[in-house]
């Protein structure tokens, strides 16, 4: 169960009433690399495996699929702890430079993602027009139960233009977004042609996250910083956000949104 019901007192109309409510559980997920820990994650505990190999491959410990040979979730007191064993030695050459990102966990990411994925250069060849763009938003707030009954979470989507193929719900923006990364990874998804549509402000690491999957769009209901605007163009990510009401911002197009 990812929620559990709370007695409390509301306050409402000028009194004091009994009310349920449902709170989202708190999960701390721990992911161990040949044997030594890389990071500590507060989510729900749903796809673990898909979220423990999404983190790695977002930070660079992993480049393949391939490179896993172990992949086992244990259900320790109070945690779960995921192991990974690669064939390759992932901490080789490894600058530990972290820097603290603006997730509400305090996450973390290593100096040379920036460097790195800055040099790249997305050319997806996906089209989308406004109609999609604000269907695919409402396709994701229909699906987002869990958020309706706890208000406590973030939801991210992979899409096409046309259809919404996963969904991940999560405590964290970072959490959906890794648990998509994940999924692609393991299963050899193409994600040139697809896009990501989520919740949440987008600050750099979102899109940091985003451009190492490959992915070359993506849509949030909230609004994005100035170094993720920045990146955004350097890259050739097409960045949309504030999507709400009908309307929404186009902070880099890259010639990638068509009139409906």
């Amino acid at each position: 169960m990812e929620s559990q019901q709370h007695r409390i007192k509301e306050y409402a109309h000028g009194k004091f009433q009994n009310a349920p409510v449902e709170s989202i559980r708190e999960t701390p997920l721990t992911i161990r690399l040949n044997e030594r820990e890389v990071v500590t994650l507060l989510c729900t505990g749903k796809y673990p495996e898909q979220l423990a190999v999404g983190f790695l491959k977002s930070d660079a410990f992993l480049t393949s699929p391939e490179q896993i040979v172990e992949l086992e979730v244990r259900h320790a007191p109070e945690r779960i702890v995921v192991d990974v064993r690669t064939c390759h030695d992932p901490w080789e050459n490894r600058l530990m430079e972290r820097s603290i990102t603006s997730g509400c966990g305090k996450g973390t990411n290593f100096g040379r993602n920036v460097r790195t994925i800055s040099k790249r250069r997305l050319n997806g060849e996906v089209r989308i027009g406004p109609d999609q763009i604000l269907t695919l938003v409402d396709e994701l707030h229909q699906r987002s139960r869990l958020y309706d009954a706890t208000r406590g979470c973030h939801n991210s989507s992979l899409c096409t233009p046309g259809e919404m193929l996963l969904f991940r719900e999560d405590i964290g923006r970072h959490n959906a977004i890794d648990m998509l990364c994940g999924e692609c990874f393991l299963n050899d998804v193409s994600v040139d042609d697809k896009l990501i549509v989520t919740t949440g402000r987008v600050a750099s690491e979102i899109l940091l996250k985003v451009a190492r999957i490959g992915v070359p769009v993506l849509i949030s209901t909230a609004v994005a910083t100035s170094f993720t605007v920045q990146l955004a163009r350097q890259i050739g990510i097409t960045l949309v956000g504030n999507v709400r009401h009908g309307r929404f911002w186009v902070y880099n197009d890259a010639g990638r949104i068509v009139d409906s």
